[in-house]
């Protein structure tokens, strides 16, 4: 990242806990066996409905100063984009209502967001043929894979508000991904980069043994 780009990081990455969730998948912790219709069943298999917004992270948390805030599209694109915030809160905005699925077996309904649809970024940057695959980056060096068919569905925001309030910083304010029909870890937080790509780049937890597609309705919690 350029210098301008660099933010404080808090807290250190935990990796008791990393080495802990790669053993879940090593030992398949949470696996039902069985898969469900989204359209038949709102809850998919092992998952258990909460009233909170869980906080989950690699134990480091960016202090982004929104002055210095950049979203980055690069790789397979026809013009590529470096957005400021204020850039980015300039451009149309949409709302979104959906249900958040957690690997780690929590989900939570209802949840508001407002922010500005992947598809409008995709528009301004104008993908090439090629790209198929998309690389996302966080401030927190987090990194996660997605196929371009599921980055760029209708309901996918690039969200800066939850429940009517501004995103805040444990949830991934200023900005972070929310792809609702995947298990949550493909719902980066803090993110500042996107990468199109020709082929697939798996991402922190995908090459830790975790599935590289991450459909809940599918349990594809491991890979």
């Amino acid at each position: 990242m350029a210098d301008e780009d660099e933010v404080r990081l808090t807290g250190q990455v935990k990796d008791k806990l990393v080495r802990s969730k790669e053993a879940w998948a090593r030992e398949g912790r949470l696996l039902t066996g069985s898969t469900a219709d989204p359209l038949a069943k709102r809850l998919p298999p092992g998952q258990r409905l909460v009233q909170d917004f869980p906080v989950l992270d690699l134990g480091v948390q960016p202090d982004v100063n929104p002055a210095n805030w950049r979203l980055r599209v690069e790789g397979l694109v026809m013009a590529p984009l470096r957005l400021t915030l204020e850039e980015f809160m300039a451009l149309p905005q949409s709302e979104r209502v959906n249900d958040i699925h957690c690997v780690t077996q929590w989900s939570r309904y209802d949840n508001h967001w407002q922010g500005v649809p992947v598809q409008a970024l995709l528009a301004m940057a104008r993908p090439k043929d090629e790209a198929r695959f998309v690389a996302l980056t966080s401030y927190d060096g987090y990194t996660t894979n997605l196929a371009m068919d599921d980055f760029a569905r209708d309901e996918n925001l690039f969200a800066h508000s939850w429940a009517g309030a501004k995103l805040e910083r444990q949830h991934g304010g200023p900005v972070r991904l929310v792809v609702p029909h995947l298990y949550f870890w493909k719902s980066p937080k803090w993110v500042t980069r996107i990468e199109l790509l020709r082929e697939d780049r798996p991402g922190f937890w995908e090459v830790r043994g975790y599935h590289n597609r991450g459909d809940p309705w599918m349990e594809e919690r491991y890979g």
